[in-house]
């Protein structure tokens, strides 16, 4: 696929609302502002965000009855009755296992977009090795999690005509999904629900092909991740596969963006631009953000420069102004 030519972090919104070239729409390549370093810095890992200072902790709030159905609803300045904010629905990532991830890795991001004008409600399920949690009852959680804005909206002020859903890793792969749940079968496993309409999907450092990640889960996961998740090798149960892995949900319907670094090696640009190809060729509107020099966390770190993309092109998906630097 041809790159665009390289533009700045102050021009993605530009870029994404002025309708570029189809070729230039599909793929941005976005430099760090100034000289590159002498040398290659360490590369952020899960545990540097997870101690990232927080302005905000957020309020816990149940949406089902297990320990780990949970979200964390943060509300932004000025929000009220008749000035509802958007809301931004964040899913973290962590090779669908426990130990890897938490809220607390997607807490900074969360808190970020908040100071930004943006309600998020981060959202807690169980993973492959909880009681309940894999196939389906992963699903199932962030399914009941991101229909819970519904009853949020109720008691807070929200614009349920504006949201966004945004993932990392293997949250990136669930924000896919849950933005084509809606065609389901009637008689899958991870069907059901009353799925809120979405203004778009942001797939940071996403697994968007589960067949595509499957034959490298040990080589970024270290752990038969896709197998677990799915309770059979993918071969094994073709129909949660259909069900479950985003590429073979396509079209989604709705905007997707899908933002990594070029170090980042859980979603490499070459399968990022082929989800996108695919997509494009079913009808949706999709690109990819690549930022030069970042990995993997640092787009979950808002100081960071793929961080400040996440958060301008979440801004874009709500019709929101670039975010003030």
């Amino acid at each position: 696929m041809p790159t665009c030519p390289r533009i700045a972090l102050g021009a993605l919104l530009a870029v994404s609302t002025l309708a570029p070239s189809p070729a230039a729409q599909a793929q941005e390549r976005v430099p760090p502002a100034g000289a590159p370093p002498a040398t290659t810095p360490r590369l952020l890992r899960a545990g540097d965000v997870d101690t990232m200072p927080l302005r905000r902790t957020g309020q816990r709030i149940a949406y089902g009855t297990d320990s780990l159905q949970f979200g964390e609803l943060r509300l932004p300045d000025g929000a009220t009755a008749t000035a509802r904010a958007p809301i931004a629905v964040i899913i973290h990532g962590g090779c669908w296992l426990s130990r890897y991830a938490s809220v607390r890795n997607s807490a900074p991001l969360a808190d970020a977009l908040a100071q930004q004008g943006i309600a998020t409600w981060n959202v807690e399920y169980r993973r492959y090795d909880h009681p309940g949690g894999g196939w389906p009852g992963t699903f199932r959680d962030v399914a009941d999690g991101a229909d819970y804005v519904r009853s949020l909206a109720r008691l807070y002020p929200i614009d349920t005509s504006r949201i966004v859903v945004a993932g990392h890793s293997a949250g990136g792969h669930l924000a896919l999904w849950l933005a084509s749940r809606r065609t389901l079968p009637r008689t899958s496993a991870v069907a059901g629900g009353a799925p809120l309409p979405l203004q778009g999907v942001v797939s940071i450092g996403g697994i968007a092909d589960l067949r595509e990640f499957y034959a490298r889960e040990k080589s970024t996961c270290g752990n038969p991740a896709v197998e677990s998740l799915l309770g059979g090798l993918p071969d094994l149960v073709p129909e949660r596969l259909r069900d479950a892995s985003p590429i073979e949900r396509l079209p989604l319907g709705v905007p997707s963006v899908h933002i990594a670094g070029d170090r980042d090696f859980i979603a490499p640009e070459a399968v990022r631009d082929a989800f996108v190809r695919a997509a494009r060729a079913r009808g949706d509107s999709a690109r990819t953000v690549t930022i030069v020099g970042d990995g993997h966390f640092e787009a979950m770190t808002p100081s960071k420069p793929s961080g400040r993309a996440v958060i301008d092109v979440i801004r874009g998906l709500l019709a929101m102004p670039p975010a003030p630097r």
